[in-house]
C-alpha cells in the first residue's frame, strides 16, 4: 500500500481542477469574443425574478451601514463630464461562459453543447461590474462573498514590483467595514497571485444574537470599502513592515525552487520577472500616492468580478449586489490617479488587448504569450500593431535580478529543449520538472468533454504504473507524478513530469518515468485499464452527484471560480453525473489512446521514429551543491539533456495487464470464520462517567459496543460526504510503547512505514492489493506518533469496481466491505518485505537529511532536545538509529501492538448503521482474540497513562545558525502544558488545580469544571485568545513579523504536553519578536488577562469551527477514537455530546485560572532563535546559484497564491 494507497493518485487525477464529477482538461480552444455593452443593464441565465417592495421597515442592519437603499432603481452617476480610465479598454466579459446569453446561444451553434447549472445567475451591472450568484444549501445559514480583481504581480509596471500585494494588504486590513465583521463568527481574507487578487468574506447569513439582521450588506460593504480604499500612513506603514516579514517568512528553500521552476518555465513571458512578493528596495520606498495610484489603475468595476455562494436568495442577493456597487466608475478612479503613471499604464493596457491570452481567451488570464508544445499552435498576434511596450520584458530593466537568459537548444527540427540547473546547499535529493505548455481548451460541448475524459483516463493509468508497478525492489525515485493542469494563474494548461531521487540515482529516475511516458503514448493503456479508470470515474461522479448542494460554499465556490476562468461550461453536479454516464458508456480505447498519444506528444517528440509534437520542452533539474563536477551525483544542462534523449531511444513494450481481485476474501472464507470463532457484541463500557451503552441497540448519535474478542468498534451515520466513509483504527502505544518495552529506538516508526510500504496479504502480492484499492477507490494511511498506531481507511459507501452501465451493469462489492476486508488482513495476514523496509528506511534517511538543512525543524529539533533532555520518544529519527532496524525489529514492533483486545475501530459514513455492523461483526469479529499474541510484549511498567519529561527550571535558550545563501530566522517560545484533556505531566488535572486555587467558586462553577470535556474546552478557547492576541501585538502593534502561531502538543495519551509559539522574522528583528512574544503571554496572566470580549469572540470561532467539521467523516472518526480506551480516561460520549453546552458555559474566570495551568512565567519558559548565515566565499551575484536571488513566491505551486 502506498502512502494513502494508489487510491489516493487516482482520485487526485479524478479531480483535476476541482470536483471529480466536474469537467476538466477542456480540448477546443475557444474561437469567439464578447464584449461588454456599454452601460448594459443587468440579465441573466435563468428567469427574470420579481422584486420586492422597496416599503420595507427600519432596522438594525442600519446601524451597521446595511441599510436598504430606498431607490427603487439605483443607478450609475453621471461621468460624462470626466476623463476615461486610462486603462479601461473594450475587452471579453470574464464570465466568459457565464456571460448572460452566451450559454443560449453557444447551444445554437454548437452540436451538443453541455448545460449550464440551472441555479447559478450572473450578469452586469450599468458600470461594467460583472456577478454570479450561486445558491447552495452546505452549510445551511452561511454564505461566501468573493471579489476578484483582474490585476495581479504580472500587471505591474517596472516600478511597481510587489505593489499589488502590498495594495491588497492596505485595502482590506485597513477597511472600518470589514472590521465590522469581527466576533460575528465570519472569516475574511484576501490573496495575491500572478493574474488577480482576491477578497472574500465568509459569514452566517444572519448578524448573531440579531433578529435575523442580514449580513450580505455587510459583508459587500466591506467589498465595496476594498474598491474605494483609503491609503492612511499609519496603514500604510503597518503593511509595509508585514509584507517586508511575510518576504522572509516564505523565503524557504521549497518557495526558491518554485521560483526558479517558474523562472525558467515562463522565460519568455513576464511571468519569470514579475513574482507576487516583489522587490524590496521598491516595498521600502512607496508613499500614499504610489498605492492609491495603483488601486485606482486596476479596482475598476469592468475589471472586477464578484462571487455570491451559500445559503441567499438570489433576487435580495441580486438586488443588494446593485445597491452596494453601482455607484462605482472607472472614470471616478482615474481621477485619483498619479498624472505621471497614466501614459505607461495607458500604454501597457493597450499591449494587453495586443496577442496576449489574456486579451484572445479569458480576462482571467494574466497578460502574456507563451512558447507552445502543442499539435495546435495558437498565433494570437498576426496582423497586430507594433506594441509600445515591452509587455513581455525580454529587454533588460534596471531593476531586473543579475542572471543569465537561459537559452533554448534545438535538438531536432522543430523540437527544442530549455533546460536548467539550479544547485543549492540546503537541497539534499534530486528532482526533475519536465513540462511542456498548451493552450487551454475550454470544455463546452460533448466532443470537449469525452476528450477530457479520456485523457482522465490516461493519466490515471500512467500515474498508476509510475507508482504501482514502479515501486520494484529497487525504484529509482522516491516520488513522481506526471499530470496535466489548466493554470488560469499562468494562462495555459501546463502538462508536467514531477520526480525526486537520490543524487546517484538521477539518470535511473528519468530514464524510468520517460520509458513509461513514452510507452503510454506509444501504446496507449491496457482494456484492463481502461475498465478500471471508466469505473473510477463514473464513481467518483455518483458521490458527487449524490452529494449535490451538500457540498460546501468554499468547494463549491472553488471549482465555479476556476470553471468560468477556463471558459468552461460549469455544470451542477447531477448535470455532471448524467454527461459523465452518457460519455463513458460509448468512449472508446481508441479514443482514449489518441488522448494519451496527445498527452505525452512533446516526449515523443525527442525520438525521431516516434511521431511527437513540435514546441519547446523546459526541464529543470534541482540538486544539491557537489564539489566534484564528475561522478554520478553530477548534473549539468548538457548531461541532463543527453539523458533526456537517451531515455527517449530505449525500447519499450506495451504494458500487460494485471489479474485484480474483485474480492480479497470469499464468502466461504468468513463463512468458515464465524462458524469457527462464533462472533458476538458486548456493552460498551466507558471512563468518562457514561453508564455501559447495550450490546443489541442502536443509539444516538453514535453506537458504542465491543466484540467478542475485545475490539472496541465505534460507529456513526453521516450523510454530509455522501456515499464516502471514513475508518480509523488505534493501536495504542507508539513511539512510547518502545520505551515502555525496550524496543530498538524507531522500530515503531520504521516499522508502520514498512506496513505502508508493503501490502502483500495472503495469496496476493502488493501489485494486486494496491490495484484492489485503486478499483475500489480505497485509501489508506499507515502512521505512528508519540502515542499510537493509527491506521485511517478512506472509502466509497457504494458498489464500486462495477463492470458496464445502465441496466447491464455488473456490480462489485461496497468500498464498505472492501475496506473491512483490508483490515482484517492486515491483522492476520500481512506479509512482510525487505524492499519495503527497504523503501520505509529511505524515506527516514530522507527525513533525517532534510531535517538538518531545515531552518524551522532543526531548530524545533534542537529545542525539544533541552525540553525533553533528549527523551528519543520526541525527537527524529537519526540515520545510525535508521540503519539498525531489521525487518525482524519492525516486525515485532508493530505486531506487538496489533493485539485484538487493545485495538479501537471507529467508523462513520453514508451508510447504513446496521449493515455495517454485520460487516465489522463478520470480518473483525470473526479475528481470533489472541491473533499476534505471539508478538505480546511485557513491562515492569503496567500502567495504563505514562507522562511526558518534566520540565528542567530554568529554562534554557538556544541560538542556532544554519548555512543558506539567503537571510532568515525564526524564533520559539515553549513551556509547560496540559495534554489535551488536561493532564498534567505530575498526573493532576487542570480542573483539580483551578479548584484548588478558586476557594470561592458555586456549585455550578464546580460542576462545569469537574466535567470530563471542561479542559479540552478551556484550552481549545486559551489558543485561540493568545493567537489573536499575538497577532495584534508582534504584527500589528509592533510590526516585527507577518504571522504569529501559537499550538499545543495534544497529546491525549501521555499526561502532560508543552505549548510553543513560532514566530518568523528577518535576522534583524527576531530577538524583538521573540520579546513581543514572551511579553503578551506575560500580559495574558497579568496586566492583560483574558477579557469578555475575548471569550465571545473566541466561543464563535471554536464552534463555528466544530460546526464546519461535524460535516467530514474524518473528524467524526477522529471524535469517536479513543471513547472507550481506558488510556484516555476523561474522554468518553460525553465529550462529543456535551461540546456545544460546555463552550457556551465556560466563564472569563474559568479562562484566567486555565492560563495558570500553562508554563508562563518567565524562567520557565525555553526559548530559541535560528539564523541563517552565509556560505563562506559565497558570491550571490555570480556564483552558480544566482538566480535564487530571483524574488521569493509564496504557494506558487499550481493554484497556490499568495494568502494573508
Amino acid at each position: 500500500m502506498t502512502r494513502f494507497s494508489a487510491a489516493a493518485l487516482l482520485l487526485s487525477l479524478l479531480s483535476i481542477q476541482g470536483d471529480a464529477a466536474f469537467t476538466t482538461n477542456p480540448t477546443t480552444l475557444r474561437k469567439t469574443s464578447f464584449f461588454h455593452p456599454p452601460a448594459t443593464t443587468t440579465t441573466s441565465t435563468t428567469s427574470t425574478l420579481h422584486e420586492k417592495s422597496n416599503s420595507e421597515p427600519f432596522t438594525l442592519s442600519t446601524l451597521f451601514g446595511g441599510g436598504k437603499n430606498k431607490k427603487s432603481t439605483p443607478t450609475a452617476p453621471d461621468v460624462s463630464k470626466l476623463d476615461p480610465h486610462p486603462s479601461k479598454r473594450e475587452h471579453i466579459s470574464p464570465l466568459n461562459f457565464l456571460y448572460p446569453g452566451k450559454a443560449s446561444k453557444m447551444s445554437e451553434t454548437l452540436k451538443d453543447a453541455l448545460p449550464i447549472h440551472p441555479d447559478v445567475k450572473s450578469g452586469v451591472l450599468p458600470n461594467g461590474l460583472s456577478y454570479v450568484i450561486l445558491p447552495n444549501a452546505s452549510p445551511p445559514g452561511r454564505f461566501e462573498a468573493h471579489l476578484q480583481v483582474f490585476s495581479g504581480s504580472a500587471d505591474e509596471l517596472d516600478q511597481q514590483q510587489g505593489i499589488a500585494h502590498l495594495t491588497e494588504h492596505v485595502a482590506y486590513m485597513g477597511s472600518r467595514k470589514r472590521e465590522r465583521l469581527f466576533g460575528t463568527g465570519s472569516q475574511t481574507n484576501a490573496y495575491t497571485d500572478f493574474h488577480h487578487t482576491v477578497f472574500y468574506a465568509a459569514c452566517p447569513t444572519s448578524i448573531p444574537n440579531s433578529q435575523n439582521v442580514p449580513m450580505l450588506p455587510l459583508a459587500l460593504d466591506a467589498l465595496v470599502d476594498v474598491m474605494e480604499a483609503r491609503v492612511e500612513n499609519n496603514r500604510l506603514e503597518k503593511e509595509r513592515a508585514a509584507v517586508l516579514s511575510e518576504m522572509t517568512m516564505v523565503n524557504s528553500i521549497e518557495y526558491r525552487v518554485e521560483c526558479q521552476i517558474l523562472s525558467t518555465l515562463h522565460r519568455e513571458n513576464r511571468l519569470a520577472k514579475r513574482f507576487p512578493i516583489g522587490k524590496e528596495s521598491l516595498i521600502k520606498s512607496w508613499n500614499n500616492d504610489a498605492v492609491r495610484t495603483w488601486h485606482r489603475t486596476h479596482y475598476r468595476p469592468d475589471n472586477v468580478l464578484l462571487y455570491v455562494v451559500g445559503d441567499v436568495d438570489v433576487a435580495t442577493a441580486e438586488k443588494t449586489i446593485m445597491e452596494k456597487f453601482v455607484h462605482i466608475t472607472a472614470e471616478q478612479q482615474g481621477t485619483e490617479m498619479n498624472p505621471a503613471v497614466k501614459p505607461e499604464a495607458s500604454d501597457l493596457a493597450d499591449s494587453v488587448l495586443q496577442g496576449t491570452v489574456k486579451a484572445k481567451q479569458s480576462w482571467h488570464y494574466p497578460p502574456v504569450v507563451h512558447d507552445w508544445c502543442s499539435e495546435d499552435f495558437i498565433e494570437l498576434g498576426d496582423g497586430l500593431e507594433p506594441l509600445k511596450y515591452d509587455i513581455q520584458l525580454q529587454s533588460p530593466m534596471p531593476l531586473d535580478d543579475k542572471v543569465d537568459f537561459l537559452t533554448t537548444e534545438e535538438i531536432a527540427p522543430g523540437k527544442k529543449i530549455r533546460p536548467h540547473i539550479f544547485r543549492h546547499e540546503l537541497l539534499q535529493a534530486f528532482s526533475l520538472h519536465l513540462f511542456a505548455k498548451r493552450p487551454v481548451e475550454p470544455i463546452i460541448d460533448m466532443e470537449s468533454f469525452r476528450f477530457s475524459l479520456a485523457k482522465r483516463v490516461a493519466l490515471a493509468a500512467l500515474q498508476i504504473r509510475l507508482n504501482v508497478g514502479g515501486r520494484g525492489d529497487d525504484p529509482p525515485f522516491t516520488f513522481v507524478e506526471f499530470n496535466q493542469l489548466d493554470s488560469a494563474r499562468e494562462g495555459c494548461a501546463v502538462c508536467s513530469l514531477d520526480l525526486t531521487a537520490e543524487p546517484n540515482r538521477w539518470k535511473d529516475a528519468i530514464c524510468k518515468s520517460v520509458s513509461e511516458i513514452r510507452k503510454l503514448g506509444l501504446y496507449g493503456v491496457t482494456p484492463g485499464e481502461m475498465e478500471r479508470y471508466v469505473g473510477a470515474l463514473m464513481t467518483d461522479s455518483a458521490q458527487l452527484a449524490a452529494q449535490g448542494d451538500g457540498i460546501s460554499h468554499g468547494d463549491q465556490l472553488a471549482y465555479l471560480m476556476e470553471t468560468v476562468a477556463n471558459g468552461h461550461a460549469f455544470m451542477s453536479p447531477q448535470q455532471a453525473y448524467q454527461t459523465t454516464e452518457l460519455a463513458l458508456s460509448t468512449l472508446s480505447l481508441e479514443e482514449v489512446n489518441r488522448a494519451a498519444a496527445a498527452l505525452c506528444g512533446h516526449i515523443l517528440g525527442f525520438n525521431e521514429d516516434e511521431e511527437g509534437v513540435n514546441g519547446v520542452v523546459v526541464a529543470v533539474a534541482c540538486s544539491p551543491k557537489i564539489a566534484e563536477e564528475s561522478g554520478p551525483k553530477f548534473c549539468d544542462e548538457a548531461l541532463l539533456i543527453d539523458a533526456i534523449k537517451e531515455a527517449c531511444q530505449m525500447p519499450v513494450e506495451p504494458e500487460e495487464d494485471v489479474h485484480v481481485p474483485h474480492t480479497l476474501i470469499t464468502k466461504e472464507e468468513i463463512a468458515e470464520a464465524k462458524e469457527t470463532q462464533k462472533p458476538q457484541w458486548e456493552q460498551g463500557t466507558f471512563t468518562d462517567g457514561t453508564p455501559n451503552t447495550p450490546a443489541d441497540k442502536f443509539t444516538k448519535p453514535f453506537t458504542l459496543r465491543r466484540l467478542s474478542n475485545g475490539m472496541r468498534v465505534n460507529i456513526a451515520q453521516n450523510s454530509a460526504e455522501s456515499q464516502r466513509g471514513y475508518l480509523r483504527l488505534v493501536a495504542p502505544g507508539g513511539r512510547d510503547a518502545e520505551a515502555k518495552y525496550g524496543l530498538k529506538a524507531g522500530s515503531m516508526s520504521i516499522g508502520a512505514r514498512a506496513m505502508q510500504e508493503g501490502g502483500a496479504f495472503g495469496p496476493w502480492t502488493r501489485e494486486q492489493v494496491e490495484l484492489f484499492c485503486v478499483d475500489h477507490l480505497l485509501m489508506v494511511e499507515i502512521n505512528c506518533s508519540e502515542e499510537a498506531l493509527i491506521i485511517d481507511f478512506v472509502f466509497p459507501t457504494t458498489n464500486v469496481g462495477n463492470i458496464g452501465f445502465g441496466d447491464d451493469v455488473e456490480l462489485g462489492i461496497t468500498g464498505t466491505e472492501a475496506v473491512m476486508q483490508i483490515v482484517r488482513e492486515i491483522l492476520v495476514g500481512f506479509k512482510w518485505e525487505e524492499d519495503a523496509l527497504g523503501r520505509s528506511k529511505q524515506s527516514f534517511r530522507s527525513a533525517h537529511e532534510g531535517l538538518q538543512k531545515s531552518l524551522e525543524g532543526l531548530t524545533t529539533e534542537k529545542i525539544m532536545e533541552n525540553m525533553t533532555s533528549k527523551d528519543r520518544r520526541f525527537l527524529s529519527i537519526d540515520l545510525e538509529t535508521v540503519d539498525a532496524i531489521t525487518l525482524s525489529d519492525a516486525k515485532t514492533a508493530v505486531m506487538s501492538q496489533l493485539l485484538p483486545p487493545d485495538l479501537e475501530l471507529s467508523i462513520v459514513g453514508d451508510f447504513d448503521v446496521s449493515e455495517t455492523l454485520d460487516m465489522v461483526k463478520d470480518y473483525i469479529g470473526t479475528i481470533p482474540k489472541d491473533t499476534n499474541s505471539e508478538y505480546q510484549l511485557t513491562s515492569e511498567d503496567d500502567s495504563t497513562t505514562r507522562s511526558v519529561p518534566t520540565l528542567k527550571s530554568p529554562g534554557t535558550h538556544i541560538d542556532l545558525e544554519l548555512t543558506d545563501s539567503d537571510p532568515r530566522a525564526v524564533s520559539y517560545v515553549a513551556g509547560k502544558a496540559p495534554n489535551l484533556w488536561g493532564y498534567l505531566d505530575d498526573g493532576t488535572t487542570v480542573s483539580e488545580q483551578i479548584m484548588k486555587a478558586d476557594k470561592k467558586a458555586s456549585d455550578f462553577d464546580k460542576q462545569r469544571r469537574g466535567h470530563p470535556l471542561f479542559a479540552n474546552v478551556a484550552l481549545s478557547l486559551v489558543s485561540e485568545i493568545v493567537n489573536r492576541r499575538l497577532f495584534s501585538t508582534v504584527r500589528e502593534k509592533r510590526q516585527l513579523t507577518y504571522d504569529a502561531n501559537f499550538s499545543l502538543t495534544g497529546f491525549e495519551r501521555l499526561m502532560g504536553g508543552w505549548f510553543l509559539v513560532t514566530v518568523t522574522a528577518s535576522i534583524e528583528k527576531a530577538q524583538a519578536a521573540l520579546d513581543a512574544c514572551k511579553e503578551t503571554l506575560r500580559a495574558l496572566r497579568k496586566t492583560n488577562p483574558v477579557t469578555a470580549d475575548n471569550l465571545e469572540s473566541a466561543k464563535r470561532v471554536v464552534l463555528n469551527r466544530h460546526e464546519g467539521e461535524l460535516r467530514t467523516a474524518r473528524y467524526w472518526a477522529e471524535m469517536m477514537a479513543g471513547l472507550q480506551q481506558e488510556s484516555i480516561p476523561l474522554k468518553g460520549p460525553l465529550s462529543v455530546t456535551d461540546f456545544n453546552a460546555l463552550v457556551e458555559s465556560i466563564t472569563v474566570k474559568d479562562l484566567q485560572l486555565t492560563v495558570e495551568c500553562l508554563g508562563l512565567e518567565e524562567t520557565d519558559l525555553y526559548t530559541a532563535i535560528g539564523r541563517t548565515v552565509q556560505p563562506e566565499g559565497a558570491d550571490l551575484e555570480n556564483g552558480e546559484d544566482k538566480l535564487v536571488r530571483a524574488n521569493p513566491m509564496a504557494g506558487m505551486s499550481r493554484g497556490g497564491p499568495l494568502r494573508n
